[in-house]
């Protein structure tokens, strides 16, 4: 679901030229064609080693939703579109078949991660739905991930709204609790999800009041048992500690606890010294310290180092919008037309796309750990497959037989349907968990990760090829 206001029909949350092309499809006898998209992505964000794959809830949630009102073929009538094809959308859903990975899984660039089935209509008038949902929230997931990876044991909250890219802040709080945030400060997103939601003060509080003593015991008196408060407004360990100490004692006085501070400013690692110093020193050492202001992954791996005693993060621009990469790269490639394998053709051969329809498959070592991918054609025998060839040196292979495997793609939608599940974004979360246990360490690493091999059968191989001999001739 995108929104609890958004339209009831997203017939219209297309690109001008999906309609523009789907129109010619009708007019031109096509309508009934069949064909096969993949969708899948050429580089992994953030110079990493690996993708966590999000939104595919909400894009299915979305298809049940992809129809056309009257609103909506009126608004289209008056772009010029003809009536023979107003009246077909008329009765427009989407009745095709969609194989993914489940969500919260790890992949790599190249991957088949999932794959549309349908009249070549509904195929194309869907792909700028399901470009905008995967894309974002997939970056934003495998951001929220490798701060997980950075905070281990720690938690982190995810407040970005304010500087998220409008209404796209809802879609970033659930994929960051996919990556691993263990709340958000977005209110519309927890009651949208079912997350978790969490805050504490803004300065501004504490500016309110003629003093910053009686704007602490204030908040504790009417927040007794979420009492967070903001030490930085004035000077940390001059005012704000002391006076966190006095209403510590106060609150233990009548049998509450203050929870915790936050620092937004400042040298984080050196306040954070000397503040648990101040706080342990007066019996406080329950009082937690959470600390903000545009962290990020490298940020808090260097307070680590630094042995700062912080207990939590409050982490916003840089992880809801996906910093600094703008956008993840994936795209949707025509694979198939009525049987009839389909590719891009490059002059650079990892620029090309595989034709056919294609299943991927992991393959695992003796302890169980992810040892390769390999991409094969829907229709071969995955035990006939010993070695698994690297797409661009195909000399260079890798023995994959006899090693435990799993086909990763599983149908998630068929004839108007969801077929699975969904998974909420805390499960989700628990799944990507558990992949990640089994992706060795050298992928996982932040400076220059060890590249994952993704290979495919010969006979993918053998395909690809002729196609492109094939396309080749026509095209001259």
């Amino acid at each position: 679901m995108l929104t609890k206001t958004t339209a009831e029909t997203l017939g219209l949350y297309t690109d001008y030229y999906e309609l523009s092309m789907a129109q010619g499809y009708f007019l031109a006898g096509k309508k009934e064609d069949i064909v096969v998209f993949d969708f899948f992505f050429r580089t992994n964000p953030f110079e990493g080693g690996f993708l966590v794959f999000a939104g595919l809830g909400d894009f299915l949630q979305s298809l049940s939703r992809f129809r056309y009102s009257q609103e909506d073929l009126n608004y289209l009538e008056n772009r010029g579109f003809c009536d023979e094809f107003l009246n077909y959308l008329k009765d427009f859903s989407f009745k095709g078949t969609i194989l993914s990975v489940r969500e919260g899984e790890i992949v790599f660039p190249g991957e088949p991660i999932l794959r549309v089935e349908g009249s070549i209509i509904e195929a194309q008038l869907i792909e700028t739905l399901l470009l905008n949902i995967l894309n974002f929230q997939s970056l934003i997931a495998t951001k929220s991930f490798r701060m997980k990876l950075v905070c281990g044991e720690k938690n982190y909250a995810e407040f970005g709204l304010r500087r998220a890219h409008g209404t796209g802040g809802i879609q970033a709080s659930r994929a960051a609790i996919i990556g691993g945030a263990s709340s958000t400060s977005n209110v519309y997103a927890g009651s949208l999800y079912g997350i978790p939601v969490s805050g504490t003060m803004a300065h501004s509080w504490v500016q309110s009041f003629d003093d910053e003593l009686t704007a602490f015991r204030t908040y504790a008196r009417f927040n007794p048992n979420h009492t967070i408060l903001l030490v930085d407004t004035y000077d940390t360990l001059c005012s704000g500690i002391p006076n966190t100490i006095t209403v510590a004692k106060e609150m233990e006085a009548i049998g509450h606890k203050i929870i915790g501070i936050r620092m937004d400013s400042g040298d984080l690692a050196y306040l954070s010294k000397k503040a648990r110093k101040m706080l342990d020193a007066a019996g406080l050492k329950y009082i937690k310290i959470i600390v903000s202001n545009q962290l990020n992954e490298y940020v808090i791996r260097s307070l680590d180092e630094q042995n700062a005693p912080i207990d939590g993060y409050g982490i916003g621009t840089e992880l809801v919008t996906g910093k600094p990469d703008a956008a993840l790269d994936g795209v949707y490639k025509l694979a198939l037309c009525n049987d009839h394998p389909r590719m891009k053709l490059s002059e650079n051969v990892e620029k090309m796309t595989y034709p056919g329809r294609k299943s991927l498959y992991r393959y695992y070592d003796s302890e169980g750990n992810f040892f390769r991918d390999g991409i094969l054609l829907d229709d071969e025998e995955p035990d006939s497959c010993d070695c698994i060839h690297n797409p661009i040196l195909p000399e260079r292979c890798t023995m994959v037989n006899g090693l435990t495997r799993e086909n990763l793609h599983i149908k998630v939608y068929e004839n108007e349907v969801i077929t699975n599940t969904l998974s909420s974004p805390q499960e989700c979360h628990e799944y990507l968990m558990s992949r990640a246990a089994l992706l060795p360490a050298e992928h996982k690493r932040y400076i220059m990760p060890h590249i994952y091999k993704v290979g495919t059968s010969i006979k993918l191989l053998n395909l690809r090829d002729e196609v492109r001999k094939k396309m080749g001739k026509k095209s001259v």
